[in-house]
């Protein structure tokens, strides 16, 4: 949660306040980010959550850090800002498998240890 939020904050500074200079926290943060939602998918299926959504959880990871890699190069000039939107509901929704993921992990340690 705090990876997402803090991504999300310096994202926005990135967008609308012209803080190129952070951008690279604003990446290293994605990563760890990523790192978690992958984390959270390797403790869920440990958990026994079922594979569908720690598989999705990994693809979208990947999905999340090759698009935030090269969003620069996509659509350059003034359509560019298609690409900005599309940046924030990837990382919008990274951040909400991370939750679904989270409270699935919760509902399977409280199921075992009933």
């Amino acid at each position: 949660r705090i990876a997402g939020l803090v991504a999300i904050l310096l994202g926005i500074l990135v967008w609308v306040g012209g803080a190129d200079g952070i951008v690279p926290l604003h990446m290293l943060v994605g990563v760890v980010l990523v790192a978690g939602l992958w984390t959270l998918a390797a403790l869920g299926l440990m958990a026994g959550t079922g594979p569908a959504l720690p598989a999705v959880a990994v693809g979208w990871g990947i999905l999340t850090v090759l698009f935030g890699l090269n969003q620069e190069t996509i659509l350059p000039g003034d359509q560019h800002v298609v690409v900005e939107v599309a940046h924030l509901l990837v990382g919008l929704v990274a951040i909400g498998i991370g939750e679904a993921l989270g409270a699935r992990i919760g509902r399977a340690r409280r199921g075992a240890t009933a």
